[in-house]
């Protein structure tokens, strides 16, 4: 158990006020998309703090490892930064799985930033040696590579990983005896289940492939959700910080049901807004989490504007594809 408290944070609580000064704001996000150029654009992410590097993806990369090592040692209790590191390793074992199925090289795939470095990931993988692993992670690994080479599905497989990976997480918000934490991890599965739920609905199966698919662990259960047809989705979420986003969904919850753009963002506005609550909170594991959350968006929101801008989009387009600040 951690039997931490809140004024144990005190210290890494006001250094994150101070850092939260160089996130990336509305305002430096629409400098970066009216730039006239890469260069000019790259000039936005010196402010935020961001180091030089041969390409977007290393730089990125770089402040995601410098985050993650700053908290690890900052923050009392180093649980904290696994609960983002996770979602990294799992990605990870989902490419080096489909690799080795494939025959085909996984490097190329993989991405650093979990608890386990890539590549000696993959060379213990290789050597079916995962003793360094987590244990629910090894279980996972094994038993995702035998429902693979038993149904060829790489679906089921992902499955596998997917309800390791939240198992994995509440586990963590557990120990840590954090209710924001269990918080945002039954938001995650309520996400994750809506998502799947509309997919699934647009596909035209729903029924018992929808109850195999679906997480435990959230806010409604799974047996709720697969209970409800597409169209009534929003009456299942209404009560909670998904409404919008449900009800979104629920209109699109049928073949042809347009395109999930909107319902995307609000999905992920949802959990936006519902870690931005840390910054109403003056110390505590709500303060890291929230920062942790805010640099995982801020990533994203980089990568949304210079993928825009490569491909030629207007101003307006891009603007319309970026989520919610946390700031």
């Amino acid at each position: 158990m951690s039997h931490r408290k809140d004024t144990d944070y005190l210290s890494v609580s006001a250094r994150i006020r101070a850092m939260e000064n160089r996130l990336l704001t509305r305002e430096r996000m629409d400098r970066m998309i009216d730039a006239r150029d890469t260069a000019e654009a790259m000039k936005v992410l010196g402010e935020c703090g961001y180091g030089e590097g041969e390409s977007l993806d290393a730089v990125l990369a770089q402040a995601r490892a410098d985050v993650f090592r700053d908290m690890e040692t900052a923050a009392p209790d180093h649980r904290l930064v696994e609960i983002f590191q996770l979602k990294y390793d799992y990605h990870n074992a989902k490419t080096i799985l489909k690799a080795r199925a494939m025959g085909v090289p996984a490097e190329r795939l993989l991405l650093p930033g979990g608890r386990y470095q890539p590549q000696q990931l993959l060379e213990d993988w290789q050597k079916e040696d995962l003793r360094d692993c987590s244990e629910t992670f090894r279980k996972a690994a094994a038993q995702a590579e035998n429902v693979l080479a038993e149904s060829h599905d790489p679906q089921q497989a992902d499955l596998v990983l997917d309800r390791a990976c939240f198992a994995e997480m509440a586990c963590l918000a557990e120990g840590l005896e954090s209710d924001f934490l269990r918080g945002y991890v039954r938001l995650s599965v309520d996400v994750a289940n809506l998502r799947t739920a509309v997919r699934v609905a647009r596909m035209g199966k729903e029924g018992d492939f929808l109850r195999q698919v679906l997480l435990p662990g959230g806010n409604v259960s799974e047996q709720t959700v697969a209970a409800a047809r597409g169209e009534s989705l929003g009456e299942v979420f209404r009560s909670g910080p998904l409404a919008q986003a449900a009800e979104l969904g629920a209109k699109l919850a049928q073949p042809g049901g347009g395109a999930l753009t909107a319902f995307e963002k609000a999905c992920d506005d949802a959990v936006t807004a519902y870690l931005s609550a840390a910054r109403r909170i003056p110390f505590g594991e709500q303060t890291v989490v929230g920062y942790l959350y805010a640099k995982e968006l801020e990533f994203t929101a980089i990568r949304t504007i210079f993928a825009g801008r490569a491909a030629g989009l207007d101003g307006d387009t891009i603007r319309a594809r970026l989520r919610e600040t946390y700031v």
